[in-house]
């Protein structure tokens, strides 16, 4: 435990839990850390001043020494006290704008799809859109979705249904006539229109970036409501635990959103903002366009809520649609995926971020997808002190696993995308092969060959629920224990090792580990009471914890103890 005199009473006292400390990748958990019961001596409480943790200790000492008057105390009742979770990669903000929209996520067939989307169309909202969210690869067995079924459920108004993974746009012929998008429309730079190969008509089907053709066209929110739904998305994230995030995504127009919501004290999360980097343009241009975004997050260098300087690119698309680059070709067919930019560009590109001082994050989730980003951070020689981060990695090479470590680039992935169910798997698994399937978010392999685990949701692709996440990483199965035995469980980790994937990782991957990201006295008590102790409980309980309080920079935000 640490001990500290203490100068006055603390503001907020934890007691009566089992503290967490969180410890690095490849180190042995501190004292109270380790799976089972809690060793005699372990932590129970912690003693919050301010905003930040003044002292970890005893719970009969911390109640002795460091309460007064004026302490709130927050009795844990036995529950794992961690550092808060910081989700690694989300789209808080898009997720936010897409609350109101038709919910597919749940539906399994294309008669459940096609239920939820009439009983969404019909309700009496008065949109001139219909839009819905969240379909699965695996709902539609036969193939790829068409305009004529979306026609059928909504043959008035234009109607966008995006999948659950935001690189496949499925549309009716509304909203195809409304963008202009026939048979001769090209595919933009950075997608492809599918099309009928008699007619060459479109499906309405629109893979990457073709999918903007028709989003673009959606009403957009005015600057008020955008304020409105973030400040829900974040009260929705403070039940879950999470006191820190980091977008993947924002474009430079919405940067401003964030500065309103900070600007006014009304943020009360951790968020770090990653810029655009698209392969547009010649090596000129993106310096200068390095020196706008320079500018643009100059006011949030050293932000209290909200920080900068980190760049995010797509190497890659996604397995479910063959856009993921693939060392070899998918199974049945000729073609090893699509990359969104020519090697040395993205070494290019990378490299002159890199010399300007920025962090870099590249999506990709093929095998070749993740070795170029690999090389470009190699060739950058930058990322050891960098910290530049690979983004999902759902299959990679055996070659490529220890480079994570030797390089010092952060795997970030996101647990919960791996989760084994039929749905999900089926259409993940059969466009690869298993030779490649035996190598699926293997964070195990990275994590034992010494690379920096860092993880998050990619919400609103699938739940920010941290939980849901834990689950799938410890146990590789569905939360109602599907396969026995677990898919591929020599990827799994230990359940300390999640938790610090979730808290100490993110902080790693985001320079804030002086900061946040474990339980340690001067921290940020941005901290997660759960309902339970989770280290001394059966693992299949991992999936229904609840948050009990959530607390960041020593206020409490969330409370859901009686």
């Amino acid at each position: 435990m640490t001990r500290a005199a203490a100068p006055r009473a603390a503001d907020l006292l934890i007691v009566h839990g089992r503290v967490f400390r969180g410890f690095r990748a490849g180190r042995p958990p501190p004292l109270g850390s380790d799976d089972g019961p809690p060793p005699e001596g372990a932590p129970t409480a912690i003693a919050v001043v301010g905003e930040r943790i003044a002292w970890v200790g005893d719970s009969g000492e911390a109640l002795r020494a460091w309460c007064g008057p004026r302490t709130e105390v927050l009795d844990a009742r036995g529950g794992l006290v961690s550092a808060g979770f910081d989700d690694a990669h989300i789209h808080l903000l898009e997720g936010a704008r897409q609350m109101d929209d038709i919910d597919l996520s749940d539906a399994a067939s294309p008669a459940e799809v096609g239920s939820a989307i009439r009983a969404g169309a019909t309700e009496p909202s008065g949109k001139p859109w219909v839009v819905g969210r969240g379909w699965m690869y695996g709902s539609f067995p036969e193939g790829l979705p068409t305009s004529r079924q979306l026609d059928l459920l909504v043959p008035d108004r234009p109607a966008l249904m995006g999948a659950y993974d935001g690189h496949t746009t499925w549309v009716n012929s509304r909203a195809l006539s409304a963008a202009g998008i026939g048979a001769r429309t090209p595919d933009p730079p950075d997608g492809v229109i599918q099309r009928d190969p008699a007619t060459g008509e479109p499906t309405g089907v629109l893979l990457e970036g073709a999918g903007l053709l028709v989003e673009r066209l959606l009403p957009v929110l005015s600057p008020d409501e955008d304020l409105a739904v973030l400040r829900s998305a974040i009260a929705a994230a403070h039940r879950s635990g999470i006191t820190a995030v980091q977008e993947a995504w924002t474009l430079p127009a919405d940067v401003s959103v964030w500065r309103r919501l900070a600007e006014r004290d009304e943020l009360r999360l951790r968020a770090r903002l990653a810029l655009p980097m698209k392969p547009d343009g010649d090596l000129a241009g993106w310096r200068e366009q390095l020196a706008a975004y320079a500018a643009l997050t100059l006011p949030l260098r050293r932000g209290r809520w909200l920080t900068a300087g980190i760049l995010k690119g797509f190497v890659d698309g996604v397995i479910e649609s063959g856009t993921a680059a693939m060392l070899a070709p998918y199974e049945g067919g000729h073609s090893s995926g699509v990359a969104n930019w020519p090697s040395d560009q993205l070494a290019a590109f990378v490299s002159a971020a890199d010399a300007l001082g920025w962090q870099l994050e590249l999506h990709a989730i093929g095998d070749r997808g993740v070795r170029m980003a690999l090389d470009a951070y190699e060739q950058a020689g930058g990322s050891a002190h960098r910290r530049h981060r690979v983004e999902h990695i759902e299959t990679i090479d055996l070659a490529d696993i220890p480079r994570f470590g030797r390089q010092r680039v952060i795997a970030s992935m996101q647990p919960y995308h791996g989760e084994p169910s039929t749905n999900q798997a089926t259409a993940w698994s059969s466009r690869i092969g298993p030779e490649r399937v035996s190598r699926a978010w293997a964070a195990g392999s990275i994590d034992r060959a010494g690379g920096t685990l860092a993880f998050g949701s990619d919400w609103p692709v699938v739940s920010f629920n941290p939980f849901l996440g834990l689950h799938v990483a410890v146990n590789r199965q569905t939360p109602d224990g599907l396969p026995p035995g677990g898919w591929i469980p020599a990827e799994a980790i230990t359940l300390p090792a999640a938790l610090s994937a979730y808290t100490l990782g993110p902080a790693l991957a985001a320079f804030a580990e002086r900061r946040r990201g474990t339980v340690r006295v001067g921290l940020q008590a941005d901290l997660a009471v759960l309902d339970r102790d989770l280290l001394a409980e059966d693992r299949t309980a991992i999936a229904g914890t609840r948050v009990n309080a959530t607390v960041i920079g020593g206020s409490v935000v969330h409370h859901a103890l009686a």
